[in-house]
């Protein structure tokens, strides 16, 4: 008897184990959902932070910056918030360095504000809150237009909606070998919305 239980153990596990792969499986191969693009951004941009070195934006982060600058120029924005702050080792924060990148290319510095403490994407969204205040209503919040890259995007979205932000997303699309970073925020993104905590 003893044998049989821990025969039927065994397959209960191995089922488990497929299960689990194939789940994995699954969300490996699905797409990852692409946000509507805005046919215009809201008056306010708010960029999400990625990475800095010793004060200069990686590629992705200069990337998002570029993108928030060819917004701001097209006309329409008047303010861009950038959120990130200052990560293990480093000494800048990413909003401070993506501010002052900002006005090197054309974006008058009164435009731009910088989110300083932040280090994860939920920090982003709720420590930039304070910045996105609509003065003219006091206590809500401006509409935004998140920018950030495509694989972050529906993740960044669904985070700021469920924060109960007005927003939207422009984002940039993403070079070839990032399938690991894909495969991320998809898991992450799912591990969110079964928690609750996002809405995609």
């Amino acid at each position: 008897m003893r044998q049989n239980g821990r025969s039927q153990g065994s397959l209960g596990s191995g089922a488990l184990a497929l299960l689990l792969l194939a789940g994995a499986g699954l969300v490996t191969a699905l797409p990852l959902p692409r946000p509507h693009a805005p046919a215009r951004p809201h008056a306010t941009l708010l960029v999400l932070g990625a990475a800095q070195y010793n004060g200069r934006p990686s590629p992705a982060f200069r990337e998002r910056l570029d993108r928030a600058a060819a917004l701001y120029r097209a006309g329409g924005v008047t303010r861009v918030v950038v959120s990130g702050g200052v990560g293990t080792g480093d000494r800048y924060a990413e909003g401070t360095v993506g501010r002052l990148y900002l006005a090197r290319h054309g974006v008058p510095i009164a435009d731009v504000q910088a989110e300083t403490r932040s280090r994860t994407t939920l920090q982003n969204l709720q420590y930039s809150r304070a910045l996105l205040q609509d003065a003219a209503r006091p206590g809500r919040t401006l509409p935004v237009t998140l920018v950030t890259d495509e694989a972050h995007a529906p993740r960044a979205l669904a985070l700021a909606r469920a924060s109960g932000l007005n927003a939207d997303v422009s984002s940039v699309p993403l070079g070839s070998g990032q399938a690991r970073y894909r495969l991320r925020e998809k898991l992450a993104l799912l591990a969110y919305t079964l928690l609750g905590v996002a809405r995609p």
